[in-house]
């Protein structure tokens, strides 16, 4: 039987037997734990170990371990989503400024375009209304008539040469200054609180009482005291309360009507009168200013002051028309001139305004009514050949009026 070598003979190992260690754990060196003393066994023959003896983690020695490692990410090229959640322990992260975006303030442009048009509208209203020339025109005097229904407006044309230089009085064939001023034109407006709007003629020859005057022309109610007697006299006469008045002389009457690039009027009959300056055949055609007044102006006709009335009213819805169509109105160029020149060629009531004005414009813009007083014929007087009015269909006409009420039909003309 063969014997086991013992120790320092040959064929016995040398070394101690050495596990294998984690790379963690420390190399053998002098602090290294004993070696666990062989298990019995037979003969005394120690069993191999079949694990890794329990080290110790040694101290740390500089140089001995391998720099720690951290694991380098793959790349593939590859995209991938930013990770979401924040570590454990740590603050959220501040989300990453956001790029401006460019916004479109539309808003804000609609605003300021907006504001930018109201200031304008009012500059424009308040410097018309600066160009208007103001009379005490409705002054109060004993027993005035009191208020009637609706509102009613005096329009006088007048013959006022004021103004007017050597070439424009040529020009417009209105023959110098002739004395006291005088209407050419008398038109009661009558709004009524419902219904058509009513323009009554009151021919400038109508034999009427003017206060402190006695019988006489209506016109020279003018001549003898201005418009605030002109406006007394009608309301005397009619029995109808004034609530404004609006007056205009020929100057200004031309340059309205240039202002609107000339009025298309239907002239009923040929005119040829060298006193007023005009000759035009009848038709449909333009006129331009000079032809306007004296259109307005001419008795050369059977009728006289009956055919110039019914032309006067024939050129006032022809010029409102062309003054308050859409084409007019949306083009500034032709709108700002035309305003001008009519607020800086009238003359109003002191408590008159430029709005009063346009809800004048705005009310002859409809369906209106164009008629005249009753006539009830011609008579000879010491003040040469008037007019009369007819009595009572006068009386009826101007009471349906006061009253709110429709012309009745039989006096109405249509």
């Amino acid at each position: 039987m063969r014997r086991n070598p013992g120790p320092g003979q040959p064929g016995r190992p040398t070394e101690r037997y050495e596990p294998p260690r984690a790379w963690s754990q420390a190399p053998p060196g002098r602090n290294a734990p004993p070696a666990r003393p062989p298990a019995p066994g037979r003969g005394g023959k120690p069993h191999p170990p079949t694990h890794a003896p329990t080290q110790r983690p040694m101290p740390y020695r500089e140089g001995e371990y391998a720099a720690t490692q951290r694991p380098v990410p793959h790349h593939d090229g590859r995209r991938r989503p930013p990770p979401t959640g924040n570590p454990p322990g740590r603050r959220p992260a501040a989300p990453p400024p956001r790029r401006p975006r460019r916004k479109r303030h539309i808003g804000r442009w609609f605003l300021a375009v907006l504001l930018a048009l109201v200031i304008l509208l009012v500059y424009a209203v308040v410097k018309l209304d600066g160009s208007l020339t103001r009379i005490d025109a409705l002054s109060d005097y004993e027993d005035r008539v009191g208020s009637t229904a609706g509102t009613n407006w005096l329009l006088v044309g007048s013959d006022s040469r004021a103004g007017l230089s050597d070439e424009q009085t040529n020009g417009l064939a209105t023959g110098g200054e002739v004395g006291d001023p005088r209407t050419d034109t008398i038109i009661l407006v009558h709004i009524p609180p419902s219904g058509r709007t009513t323009l009554v003629s009151l021919p400038r020859d109508s034999y009427v009482d003017i206060p402190g005057y006695g019988q006489d022309k209506l016109n020279a109610a003018f001549a003898f005291g201005g418009a605030p007697l002109l406006t007394q006299t009608v309301e005397t006469a009619t029995g109808l309360r004034i609530d404004h008045y609006g007056e205009i002389g020929f100057a200004g009457f031309a340059s309205v009507v240039d202002a609107l690039g000339g009025i298309d009027v239907c002239v009923p009959q040929a005119i040829n009168d060298p006193l007023a300056g005009i000759d035009i055949q009848a038709g449909c055609q333009e006129l331009n200013g000079p032809q306007a007044l004296g259109f307005v102006r001419s008795r050369a006709t059977a009728l006289a002051d009956i055919d110039r009335m019914n032309n006067q009213r024939l050129f006032l819805s022809a010029l409102l028309e062309k003054a308050t169509s859409p084409t007019t109105l949306a083009n500034p160029f032709a709108l700002w001139p035309m305003l001008s020149d009519t607020a800086g060629s009238l003359t109003v009531d002191k408590g008159d305004h430029i709005w009063d004005l346009a809800r004048l414009a705005w009310a002859l813009r409809g369906d209106t009514l164009a008629t005249t007083v009753p006539v009830g014929g011609f008579t000879d007087t010491d003040s040469g050949n008037v007019l009369l009015w007819a009595d009572p269909d006068a009386g009826r006409f101007f009471e349906a009026l006061a009253n709110g009420d429709p012309i009745p039909a039989d006096l109405a003309g249509e």
